[in-house]
Formats: C-alpha cells, structure tokens, sequence
C-alpha cells in the first residue's frame, strides 16, 4: 500500500510541477544549471528566502525524481500551504525538536531518494542555519547537493505591483559531508563540531556555480 501511495504522489507532484513550471518560468524568466547533479540523490540544500523558494527549487529539480522537503510545522497550519506540506513533506517543530521529529526525519532519509532541507529552517534574514542536514547526511551517508539561487534584483519581490528578478538556480556536484570537517581543530565538542559544518554548508551553497 506505501508503494501505491507513493507512486499516486509521484504522479500528482509531477502534475503540479508541470503546472508550475510555466509560471516560475515566466515571471522569473529561471535558468537552471547542473540538473544533472540530481542523478544519484542526497539531501538537497538551498538558502531560505523567500515562500517563492519551494516552487523554484521544485520546477528547478524537474518532474522526478520528487523531492520530498523536511518542513517546519507552522506551515502545516498555513491553509494554503497545507495541502502541499501534509503530501509532500515530513512535518517536524523545529522550535521543540524531539525524539519524535528525529525518527520521522529517519524515515525519510530511508524512504526517499532526493531530501529537500532549508538548513535555516525560515525566511527570517540572519538566522542560524540548523544541523539537521548535516547531521542526516552523516547518519546516512548520503551526499549533500548546493542549490543556489541567485537572483538579479530585489528577492523576494517587495513592491506592488512585484517586479520579479530573474533567476538562475545552480545545482553543485554532490559532496560529502566529511568534506565539511577540513581543518576544523580537534577536540571541539559535537554541538559546537555540527554547528560550525552548518556554518560551511551555507558558504558552500553561497559559492556554488555549474
């Protein structure tokens, strides 16, 4: 029943992702290079800045392989968002995170081919990106893959009516995750270690061009 279930979401993301397209396409006149660096999966991470991320890193990535988003809970209670968090993402809190979001993380590392993590975990400008992704990728093995999006001009769009930018999203080669150890000193403490990996993860994604 879970491979049926799965294979009707495939189906239905790929639907809304083909309906996007043109949209995305269209007001922000996106270039998309390096799709291929998505061939082999991982854990997908991109800055956070706006609500328009998730539908350009969506028709940036293609139809498939789906990208399943690890999502913070409050948007699970966003009506419009909603429908789209409860079918294609795992929910966690990321303000009260347990034992319980870290299981259901787990799961989705298992699961799912190609993970999508905003390492901010939020659109607020200058917060802390989270370790969950390194963390995961460390568990897991799994490859972590830089998606930058670089607009030209104002991003999100502010004024009204918007003026949008156009956008390139450039998706690195894999890499993984012990490349972000390189000469960190030894005997830092595990918080202290994940967190400064967090710090390179951003700056990775910040330099990456294809």
């Amino acid at each position: 029943m879970g491979k049926i279930a799965d294979s009707i979401r495939d189906l239905i993301y790929g639907l809304l992702v083909l309906l996007a397209a043109p949209v995305i396409y269209g007001l922000f006149r996106l270039r998309v290079r390096g799709r291929k660096n998505l061939r082999e999966g991982g854990i997908l991470v991109a800055r956070h800045r706006s609500y328009w991320d998730i539908p350009v890193v969506c028709v940036a990535c293609g139809l498939f392989p789906r990208v399943h988003f690890i999502a913070r809970r409050g948007l699970a209670r966003n009506p419009i968002f909603a429908p789209f968090v409860l079918g294609f993402a795992t929910v966690i809190d990321r303000d009260r995170f347990g034992p319980d979001d870290l299981k259901k993380m787990l799961r989705a590392a298992r699961r799912y081919r190609l993970l999508g993590i905003f390492p901010e975990g939020t659109t607020r400008p200058g917060a802390e990106p989270k370790t969950g992704a390194v963390r995961l990728a460390e568990m897991f093995e799994k490859p972590l893959i830089p998606v930058n999006i670089i607009p030209e001009g104002p991003y999100p769009p502010v004024k009204f009516p918007p003026r949008f930018p156009k956008i390139t999203v450039h998706i690195g080669k894999p890499f993984p995750v012990e490349a972000l150890t390189e000469g960190l000193p030894p005997g830092l403490s595990r918080p202290e270690r994940y967190r400064l990996m967090a710090e390179r993860l951003m700056e990775w994604i910040d330099r990456t061009e294809v």
